[in-house]
């Protein structure tokens, strides 16, 4: 049993880096296609629309990470009907949350001029009000759904989930480019979008039922089970707002001042932070049922940081191989990909995505504090912050658009994470933060040979030519592997 979990984990996170490495390729040539066809102001109208209905996910009250918390407590002592009960008592919140959040994005349709704005044309809101119908059904599908893919992953059958997320990449633009030639634009993605998450729901409870035999009992919702379950949620529930504020306001702000162009471009930019972030979860989100056990059987705060430290050494090799080479190669990559039009975008994404670095290189630290109850005054800081990131992004982005939209976030994040969390991590947590920043800093040599290779590139070979270009990457990246192997 222990060698197929061992086994599970390892094919799960070969899988994740396959489904990334193909879905990065299909977004290279889909997105393109799929932002001419839509048109700048439309693509900005789409995730515009998308950022408002994504606000609405915050409704699971962060039940869903808690699931996996509770399951291993009864897993562990073998219960059961404990289980079984666990699981009736989640279908039936999540039935009742996919109600609220129908209900809750309808009314933002109904008033889809004013929630947009004034920059956005009447026909904008009238398309931006059928978007957000349809992707309020596509969330409201997914909420019951959190039960079984909960269930799954707390069975640590990482394969089946990941060949469902290779399956759904490839299938999704055989999907959506037909109806997006066919003229049918936004509207048509998002249906398109919203059928496919359907048929993938389906195949989750499928493998649940027939595969796992996942139980429910509904006749016993212990009362103080959900009241412990609800105080623990609370917490992660404000880190879920955190988050929306801090990974989607800037859109809603934007949109708000300066209308759905400039959201497209800022658009493009949170994307490359969205496969910057995925790089990093690839690794960490296959270890989160292994952290709650080994915190759950153990106090040794050695190991855990021992485990703390090695997932983060693996993501910051990765994550800065991705961050130095779009340094460097970024410019000439977004002209041919999305145009002159989305120039800007360069530097958007690098704010970002080295604002991000520290949080996700030290991820797996939510789940330890998740699982020792400790994540509280993460919640509590974060809010603090991303309160003060608004206010500061709406007076840099009335300024500087989406670059200050991003540089705001950026700042929020560099002071939450990677100031006041490692503070926290090394005082309270137990986890010696000291120790991880060693390790991580035993890098910084190795970098010198590929920033030197960097500059040489930009500085004496034209990179806006194709051939140069892919031969200058390809370079940089040979020259970067062998000096993280042989001096880092």
């Amino acid at each position: 049993m222990k060698s197929n979990k061992v086994n599970q984990l390892k094919a799960g996170a070969i899988l994740t880096y396959i489904a990334m490495g193909i879905g990065f390729i299909v977004s290279l040539v889909y997105t393109p296609i799929m932002i001419r066809l839509l048109g700048q102001s439309e693509y900005g109208l789409y995730n515009l629309a998308a950022s408002i209905i994504a606000y609405l996910g915050i409704l699971n009250f962060g039940f869903g990470s808690t699931y996996i918390r509770y399951y291993s407590r009864y897993k562990v002592k073998e219960d059961h009907e404990g289980i079984a009960k666990l699981n009736g008592m989640f279908l039936i919140i999540f039935s009742v949350i996919a109600i609220i959040a129908l209900f809750a994005g309808f009314t933002l349709a109904y008033f889809s001029k004013t929630v947009f704005g004034s920059e956005v044309t009447t026909q904008q809101a009238n398309t931006g009000r059928i978007l957000l119908i349809i992707l309020t059904i596509n969330l409201a599908i997914k909420y019951p759904n959190i039960v079984f893919i909960s269930y799954i992953r707390a069975n640590e059958r990482f394969v089946f989930q990941k060949l469902i997320e290779l399956v759904r990449i490839i299938i999704n633009p055989f999907f959506i480019l037909p109806i997006l030639f066919l003229g049918y634009g936004s509207i048509g993605m998002v249906l398109a979008t919203t059928i496919l998450s359907l048929i993938i729901e389906i195949v989750h409870i499928w493998y649940a039922r027939r595969k796992l035999k996942i139980n429910f009992n509904f006749k016993a919702f212990d009362k103080k089970l959900f009241k412990e379950m609800t105080i623990f949620s609370s917490f992660i529930f404000m880190n879920m707002v955190i988050d929306e504020i801090n990974w989607n306001v800037d859109k809603f702000i934007i949109g708000r001042f300066h209308g759905t162009i400039p959201v497209a471009i800022y658009s493009l930019g949170a994307m490359f932070n969205t496969y910057y972030i995925q790089l990093s979860a690839a690794v960490s989100s296959v270890f989160v049922p292994r952290v709650h056990k080994l915190v759950q059987s153990t106090d040794d705060k050695k190991e855990i940081t021992n485990l703390f430290t090695k997932i983060g050494r693996v993501q910051f090799l990765i994550l800065s191989l991705f961050l130095t080479g779009f340094i460097f190669f970024g410019k000439p990559f977004i002209h041919w990909w999305g145009g002159d039009d989305y120039a800007e975008t360069y530097y958007i994404t690098v704010i970002l995505i080295s604002g991000a670095t520290i949080p996700i290189i030290q991820s797996i630290g939510i789940e330890v504090q998740r699982a020792m109850n400790l994540h509280k005054f993460r919640s509590l800081t974060y809010l603090i912050i991303a309160i003060v990131n608004v206010f500061i992004t709406i007076l840099l982005v009335s300024r500087f658009e989406g670059i200050g939209a991003a540089l705001g976030t950026a700042g929020a994040l560099l002071i939450g994470n990677g100031l006041i969390m490692n503070i926290y991590y090394h005082k309270k947590v137990g986890l010696n933060i000291i120790y991880f920043w060693k390790q991580i800093l035993k890098f910084i040599p190795a970098f010198i040979l590929p920033i030197l290779t960097g500059f040489l590139f930009i500085q004496y070979v034209d990179i806006y030519r194709i051939s140069m270009f892919l031969i200058g990457v390809s370079i940089y990246a040979l020259v970067f592997v062998a000096s993280m192997w042989f001096i880092g």
